[in-house]
């Protein structure tokens, strides 16, 4: 288990440079539809409601689609995609609305619009044969997609630190959060969001995570509209997937730490295996919520090796 160092943050900050991940506007191959190519080349793609979505597309080859955490944006990817692009894999690393250089309407940050806007970036840049990787909140996207409309496009799916599959506690789900204690964290959230993430910084990641890393992913959470960060909890908060994880048939890569504060295992990756038919679940040991960082050369060695089998 090697952690995140500068070095590998260097190399993820200089990913436009990288000689195997060159821009799809500078290498892009012919396609079979001119529309294909257009989406292909430019960042951005419109949702159906006319948002403006932020795609980074690296690479050629068997394409991987990556999902970010809760308030996180594409640029977490960067380091994994140098690496998997240096592996032949092609890597498409969507902004979801009101995140990154995406668009921040006022509406729009529901799951099922969530679901619609990566639903119509797969089809514009006709993605099949496809990985899905997803972190935390990005694991009830994938879950939704997987099971209603990606059934033919998806190959395999990975799910890193899920939070599914449905966070609040109801008769028929026990092990869920009470709902007065995720509204109580949500108006913490909502008073003092930098504070907020201060005082639950520590067991996000690893005591040696160096500060550089800690102190890029804050801002890369605050960066993102408090609205947008209330309503996205919101609409994760309110989420059950558990019949469309039900649903999944493609063989599913599940990695949890046993160390996860955000999303315990035994309440979230556990479940998530056991109600995925044809899911592998490994875990790590002392690893936290933000393993996709700390616990980067693990992750990449083992999502490889489910890429190969």
């Amino acid at each position: 288990m090697t952690m995140l160092d500068r070095r590998q943050i260097l190399q993820s900050a200089a990913l436009g440079g990288a000689v195997a991940m060159q821009p799809s506007s500078a290498r892009a191959r012919p396609s079979s539809g001119h529309a294909r190519d257009i989406a292909r080349t430019a960042p951005f793609l419109l949702a159906r409601d006319g948002t403006r979505l932020f795609v980074q597309d690296w690479g050629s080859g068997r394409p991987i689609l990556f999902l970010s955490a809760w308030t996180f944006h594409s640029n977490v990817w960067g380091s994994h995609a140098a690496t998997l692009g240096a592996h032949g894999y092609r890597c498409v690393i969507p902004d979801r609305r009101g995140h990154g250089r995406s668009d921040v309407p006022g509406t729009g940050y529901d799951l099922e619009t969530m679901v619609d806007d990566l639903s119509i970036i797969i089809d514009r840049l006709d993605l099949r044969d496809m990985v899905v990787v997803a972190h935390s909140m990005g694991a009830f996207e994938a879950a939704r997609y997987c099971a209603r409309q990606g059934k033919n496009r998806v190959s395999r799916l990975v799910l890193a630190a899920p939070a599914t599959p449905f966070s609040t506690r109801t008769a028929d789900n026990p092990e869920g959060w009470p709902a007065e204690a995720i509204a109580a964290q949500t108006q913490l959230i909502a008073q003092d969001f930098p504070r907020w993430i201060g005082e639950n910084e520590a067991p996000f990641f690893t005591p040696d995570t160096p500060q550089e890393t800690r102190a890029w992913i804050k801002t890369m959470m605050t960066s993102v509209a408090l609205p947008v960060a209330l309503l996205t909890r919101a609409a994760t908060s309110a989420a059950d997937v558990r019949l469309d994880l039900k649903e999944i048939t493609c063989p599913t890569l599940i990695v949890h730490g046993d160390k996860d504060v955000s999303a315990p295992l035994p309440v979230t990756g556990a479940r998530t295996a056991r109600l995925i038919p044809n899911a592998k679940l490994i875990v790590y040991q002392d690893a936290p919520h933000g393993l996709i960082l700390t616990h980067r050369d693990r992750f990449l060695s083992d999502l490889l090796a489910f890429l190969r089998t």
